[in-house]
């Protein structure tokens, strides 16, 4: 498989054969507003450009994954870019609706038992945070890669570190897991997707996969870099199986 880091969530991933793409936030650098109640209010979303071009992005492209459909995951610049005809998979009933709302003809909700040419996509759980933040931030799933030509691939999500991720690395047994580790958050309620801590208990339950860190330093209310997630990694002794991308870096496996 070849994974390409885009920004922030959005992913490329080459699969046995199939290209998906992951989250798609192809916004232009700076032409959102911040958001609200969080860090960096003087700082418009994105706060960087797109590696490559949208062409480049979506080019060739089989199917889309839409984990949730919050603004930096799911915008209007990929609304606009993508043929209304894309396979599109994404979380449940609620978000299917919107997505058709857009003009979308082809929308499949995943479940655990999803097969898409071949490759099976599993639904798997997610907690946009801890406590009363869970009610605002709403419903979010991840889900996992599965195919006998290839390594079994998790990506995890908007979700912090708890009992679901830890039983979904125990069943599936990933040996690629991609979390969103931005440690997201806004002024109180603490963090939305995973801290440092979260992925050394990631790294914990896997000893062996190799973790892709991404969400990171892209929308303004990120709290954690990928210098200080990089050495945290080091002090942990987890280097050689965290890794942290640029914008643009891919990794094949």
């Amino acid at each position: 498989m070849n994974i390409r880091h885009i920004r922030n969530a959005t992913l490329v991933v080459d699969y046995a054969g199939k290209k998906f793409l992951v989250d798609p936030f192809l916004s232009e650098k700076g032409t959102l507003p911040p958001f609200p109640n969080s860090a960096r209010q003087d700082q418009k979303n994105p706060l960087e450009s797109l590696p490559v071009s949208i062409d480049e992005v979506i080019g060739g492209v089989d199917a889309v994954i839409v984990t949730h459909t919050h603004l930096d995951h799911w915008d209007d610049a990929a609304k606009d870019a993508l043929p209304k005809d894309m396979k599109l998979f994404t979380q449940n009933e609620e978000d299917k609706t919107e997505i058709e709302s857009a003009g979308f003809t082809n929308i499949e909700v995943l479940q655990e038992d999803t097969v898409f040419e071949g490759i099976q996509l599993i639904k798997t759980k997610g907690e946009h945070g801890r406590g009363e933040i869970l009610k605002m931030a709403g419903l979010v799933c991840g889900v996992v890669f599965k195919h006998e030509d290839e390594k079994t691939l998790y990506v995890a999500g908007d979700t912090v570190w708890y009992e679901e991720v830890q039983k979904t690395i125990a069943v599936q047994n990933p040996e690629i897991i991609i979390v969103n580790a931005g440690d997201n958050q806004f002024l109180q309620g603490g963090s939305l997707v995973m801290n440092k801590e979260d992925v050394y208990e990631v790294h914990k339950a896997a000893p062996k996969a190799k973790i892709i860190a991404v969400h990171m330093e892209a929308v303004n209310h990120w709290t954690l870099s990928r210098k200080e997630l990089k050495k945290f990694a080091q002090e942990k002794d987890m280097s050689s199986n965290v890794f942290v991308p640029n914008d643009g870096e891919s990794f094949s496996f």
